[in-house]
């Protein structure tokens, strides 16, 4: 099993100390380096690529917010549980993307269950979760009632998961076509597979498709695989690696 890295940033050496001593006690994880303020956090997490960030919010030079807030412009930051003596930062907290707040002095159970958290946490999910914070009551409960939320040059778009018809990638971005048109998102098809697993399928290395719009599979005369897709939509190829895979899930769904 490989251990997920983290990363402990805070200016006292003894909550350093506290915090390693909490963390290596658990079997799955690994502390690869400590920072004792914002500038050789930054640093750290470029050279050392963690999973998870422990992080103070008062050191010395950036503090424990301006740094967060730097890390959530990174295509792939750490997970961020911020571990602080202060329970005024909370609100400010989930704005930066943090998954969990810990009041010091941490107990091993509440860290245990925050860097659980942390690891069930991608990319894709921790985005959703930033935006639901920020924003209104109406738009946390459609956003946590099964929406993506997409970044495009007209604001944050909400797309309904059970609304997504196939998911194809083009070089650098992927298009996610669903029932109000097409919109271009930055993730990647992985980033979507992982997150939504129960509800988009592989088929194709470049294509995701949303299996309530799943019909058929047909063979061609010439030996392609082609998946039919509900309500008219057309077809999409299948690749011969993930035939097995949608054959085996259309038997999944056969009553009986």
């Amino acid at each position: 099993m490989t251990k997920q890295k983290i990363l402990i940033a805070d200016d006292e050496p003894l909550a350093r100390q506290r915090l390693r001593r909490l963390a290596e006690s658990l079997p799955e994880y690994v502390v690869c380096g400590e920072a004792g303020d914002g500038d050789t956090t930054l640093t750290q997490v470029a050279g050392l690529q963690p999973d998870i960030l422990l992080l103070d919010i008062r050191m010395p030079g950036l503090d424990g917010m301006e740094t967060a807030a730097r890390l959530s412009r990174l295509s792939n930051p750490p997970a961020i549980i911020f571990c602080t003596a202060y329970d005024n930062y909370a609100i400010q907290a989930f704005e930066v993307q943090a998954v969990a707040y810990l009041l010091k002095p941490v107990r091993k159970d509440a860290l245990t269950e925050a860097l659980a958290r942390a690891g069930r946490i991608n990319r894709v999910q921790l985005r959703t979760l930033s935006d639901s914070m920020a924003g209104s009551a109406a738009e946390r409960e459609t956003v946590e009632d099964g929406q993506l939320s997409v970044r495009t040059h007209r604001g944050t778009e909400l797309i309904d998961i059970a609304g997504i018809r196939y998911c194809q990638a083009d070089q650098k971005y992927v298009t996610i076509h669903h029932t109000r048109g097409e919109t271009v998102s930055d993730y990647t098809l992985k980033e979507l597979e992982s997150a939504y697993p129960n509800q988009l399928l592989r088929i194709h290395r470049n294509t995701l498709v949303g299996v309530q719009y799943i019909q058929a599979l047909r063979r061609t005369p010439d030996g392609q695989n082609l998946l039919a897709l509900r309500d008219g939509l057309g077809e999409l190829q299948v690749s011969r690696r993930h035939t097995s895979n949608v054959r085996q899930w259309l038997q999944r769904q056969q009553p009986g």
